[in-house]
């Protein structure tokens, strides 16, 4: 089993990767192999409809993007987690995986994914929601907790004291490795579900 976990925060030891940390315990004690990428820093602009991927399978602007493809291509699973901003998540980790999930064209049925999102205070539940959308136009099932994943922190480190947060991010990644695992059993004994021609329909003619 393989995570993939992207960090939308510009700070690598800020609130969002205690957060992060916490996950990656629990995965690594189940035998799960994760790796963890910084996008929060780097400078991803957001995808301008170009139409290239669709011949090409990945993007135009050759960065960091098309290499996150390659590794979520061989992931069983993706935790998105970002610090919130205004209501909303990073534009940057936005901006990836807007360009991530289009550009693709491998199947991502199945694939677990998870949202983690850090707020002083409020915001959480919008961005959380945000972030999840890119699993379920994907046929990825969502891992869930005890709580909406999120934890709470402003100056760096604060989110330490949020014993409840930091509950919910190893409850999420305990049950993101269940499913994940049980999953491939699935996989194994049923394979995946057959899935119909796409039939897109516009609402204006």
């Amino acid at each position: 089993m393989k995570v993939l976990i992207l960090n939308g925060s510009p700070r690598a030891n800020g609130n969002t990767a205690l957060a992060i940390r916490e996950m990656e315990k629990v995965f690594r004690s189940s035998g799960v192999e994760v790796e963890t990428i910084q996008v929060g820093s780097k400078n991803i602009r957001g995808c301008i409809a170009c139409g290239s991927c669709a011949g090409t399978g990945k993007c135009a602007f050759d960065d960091i993007v098309n290499e996150i493809a390659e590794k979520f291509e061989k992931a069983d699973g993706l935790v998105a987690a970002s610090p919130v901003y205004y209501a909303s998540a990073n534009a940057t980790l936005v901006a990836c995986l807007d360009r991530l999930f289009y550009s693709t064209r491998f199947d991502k049925t199945m694939k677990v994914g998870a949202s983690v999102v850090c707020a002083r205070r409020g915001g959480c539940s919008s961005s959380f929601d945000e972030l999840n959308k890119y699993f379920t136009i994907s046929g990825m099932p969502v891992a869930s907790s005890q709580y909406w994943n999120s934890v709470h922190g402003a100056a760096k480190g604060e989110a330490e004291f949020d014993e409840e947060g930091k509950q919910t991010m190893r409850t999420l990644a305990a049950n993101m490795t269940f499913l994940m695992k049980s999953i491939a059993l699935g996989k194994e004994k049923y394979g995946l579900p057959e899935k119909e021609a796409r039939t897109a329909t516009n609402f204006i003619r």
